[in-house]
């Protein structure tokens, strides 16, 4: 028996010639997928990848207050979709700058989390802060944080905790990547 997607967005239309596509499992594949009986394209739908870092000064965290939804007013390590053209590092950078006005000197990949029901998978990379900051368009604020400051309370996303605690946990050394799963509670 095939396996079947958790989560595949509805889609009626295939976007190579613009006729109707139904599920179905192709030949040689496990998983159910839009596929176009017109054309015989197959629609992958498949994991987004957020991509972000742990920028450190000082032995002090920055960290950004969301101006943008989901999670609005709590706060974050900067990370966001990565782009096309781009490499994980290259896109936790970016988001940095984006986020917090911040350069970054990234460094190692020290944390993936792997958010199922959300279809995403999560790189965090350690960083090493330079120059100033700000909070940028998608940030209310920018600050740095001591590990005892951290307003873990209110910090946005689950795999943000989790790469902030192995951040702490292995005090910014390359001891491997830490992997996790998140996965919603079943009632």
């Amino acid at each position: 028996m095939p396996l079947m997607a958790k989560k595949a967005p509805t889609m009626k239309y295939c976007s190579s010639c613009g006729q109707q596509v139904s599920r179905q499992v192709p030949d040689g594949d496990t998983h159910e997928r839009w596929v176009c009986s017109a054309c015989g394209m197959i629609h992958y739908q498949n994991p987004l990848v957020v991509v972000g870092c742990v920028p450190e000064r000082d032995g002090r965290i920055l960290l950004c207050k969301r101006a943008i939804e989901p999670r609005y007013g709590y706060w974050t390590v900067p990370a966001g979709f990565m782009e096309l053209g781009e490499s994980t590092a290259q896109g936790a950078a970016r988001e940095t700058l984006e986020e917090a006005c911040a350069e970054v000197e990234i460094g190692h990949m020290f944390a993936a989390v792997d958010v199922i029901d959300a279809g995403q998978v999560h790189l965090f990379y350690t960083a090493k802060l330079i120059g100033d900051f700000a909070a940028g368009t998608e940030s209310l604020d920018v600050r740095l944080f001591s590990e005892n400051e951290i307003p873990w309370d209110d910090i946005a996303f689950h795999s943000g905790r989790y790469a902030l605690q192995k951040y702490f946990e292995d005090r910014g050394e390359n001891k491997g990547v830490h992997i996790h799963e998140l996965r919603r509670a079943r009632s």
